[in-house]
């Protein structure tokens, strides 16, 4: 344990500059909204976020083909194939509505979110 001690020191020391500095900046962590895909639909139709936030979206193709989450109204496009995940960064948003679709399936993969 006394061999351990000094180890711990080094990395306190050496990570509190970077914990001040995100503090001192207002910096708060990426909120994290999970979004699946399966039988061509979204698990959630509606997603709300904090307006002014930048957010991530975890995106999981539970399907057996590909499959794009695409949204105009969000500037993004991030094609998953079957059974695979992948991530978006979006925003910070200003209050409002934002249109996304399944590009592949739009007829039947579609939802909004609303940041407020």
């Amino acid at each position: 344990m006394e061999r351990l001690l000094p180890v711990v020191l080094l990395f306190a020391v050496a990570l509190a500059p970077a914990a001040a500095a995100a503090a001192d900046e207002g910096q708060t962590p990426v909120r994290d909204y999970h979004l699946v895909i399966k039988n061509h639909r979204w698990n959630h139709d509606t997603v709300v976020i904090p307006a002014d936030t930048k957010v991530r979206f975890l995106l999981e193709n539970q399907d057996d083909t590909p499959e794009e989450f695409d949204s105009r109204d969000l500037n993004v496009e991030k094609v998953l194939m079957g059974h695979s995940k992948g991530q978006v960064y979006i925003g910070p948003l200003k209050a409002g509505r934002y249109k996304f679709q399944g590009e592949y399936h739009p007829t039947h993969a579609q939802g909004v979110v609303i940041a407020k």
